[in-house]
């Protein structure tokens, strides 16, 4: 079977990460570890992870004529993902705040999404011949969410497989649940959108249902190191976490899992079998440093399924 296209609507932003023991508190300066600059942005990381899973990949955003622009592109390139860009002479290309805890991995993000911040269901409209020929459709939180939600609804509306992120945990507004043929919240991000505190798989499927019962046809509750906890048919089944190795970073994670799940969909994958190659995208991103620059190939992936049922 031809795979068809994956369309990723999302924000690009220049991650600029600073590793350090600790955060420092109000009014203090403490020297930090390391810093790096490089790729970020949930929809451009899912992209970039999807490409290098084995997609095609198209992404679709806003972008300013500016250097970290300039980094998407190159990024994107690099990753074989198609840019779908409305330039911007005013503003600037979106960039994140990201602290790292040296100890641990454990990440906390502040985003800036720049002139992606003025994604409109105008621009949806613009490109609406390319999301109806997709055979995935892709989006989180981190744009305006009407454009994310005019765009599930014409995906979804053209027969597209429909995926939402609910990321950054948001309030969503009436139906747009029912507009998703998978939802993929973490933990805390479930708990938004329900209510329902997720710890473990057995609150996950409690907040998965939840989910259901809002409209969506498939639900992926992830749990990081718990792995995945997946609702479809009405039936929960949990998908242990995969060890590909220490963990280095997490912060990538959701978006590796987001990417290889939207891949495992446009090649027909069965919902237990696709959420089991997300999982692996995921456990293999979490052993290196970075988001984009972290996302696995295809060829990885594959031999850590394969060593898994080897097993």
């Amino acid at each position: 079977m031809t795979a068809k296209p994956i369309v990723v609507l999302g924000v690009f932003v220049a991650d600029t990460a600073y590793r350090a023991p600790r955060q420092p508190r109000l009014g203090e300066t403490i020297l930090g570890e390391s810093f790096a600059l490089g790729p970020g942005g949930k929809g451009s990381n899912q992209a970039v992870a999807a490409a290098r899973a084995g997609g095609r990949v198209h992404m679709l955003t806003r972008l300013a004529r500016d250097a970290f622009g300039d980094l998407a592109r190159r990024t994107w390139e690099e990753a074989g993902v198609l840019p779908a860009v409305i330039e911007s002479d005013a503003g600037y290309t979106g960039a994140a705040f990201i602290f790292l805890e040296a100890g641990t991995g454990q990440n906390a993000i502040i985003v800036c999404p720049g002139v992606a911040g003025d994604i409109a269901p105008a621009d949806i409209d613009a490109r609406a011949d390319l999301i109806r020929g997709a055979g995935v459709f892709v989006t989180q939180l981190e744009q305006p969410i009407p454009a994310a939600q005019h765009a599930l609804a014409l995906a979804r509306g053209a027969g597209v497989t429909t995926v939402l992120n609910p990321a950054p945990a948001a309030t969503l507004p009436e139906g747009m649940v029912a507009l998703c043929d998978w939802i993929t919240p973490n933990e805390s991000e479930a708990e938004g959108v329900t209510g329902q505190p997720v710890t473990d798989p057995a609150s996950a499927e409690r907040a998965a249902r939840i989910l259901s019962d809002m409209g969506a046809r498939h639900v992926v509750v992830t749990l990081g190191g718990q792995g995945a906890l997946l609702l479809s048919g009405g039936r929960a089944t949990h998908v242990p976490a995969l060890d590909a190795g220490p963990v280095v970073e997490t912060t990538g994670a959701g978006d590796a899992f987001n990417g290889g799940l939207a891949v495992a969909l446009s090649e027909g994958m069965g919902p237990e079998e696709a959420v089991r190659f997300a999982t692996a995208t995921a456990a293999i991103s979490v052993t290196r440093p970075g988001t984009a620059p972290s996302m696995p190939s295809r060829a990885e992936i594959d031999a850590l399924l394969a060593r898994t049922r080897a097993a």
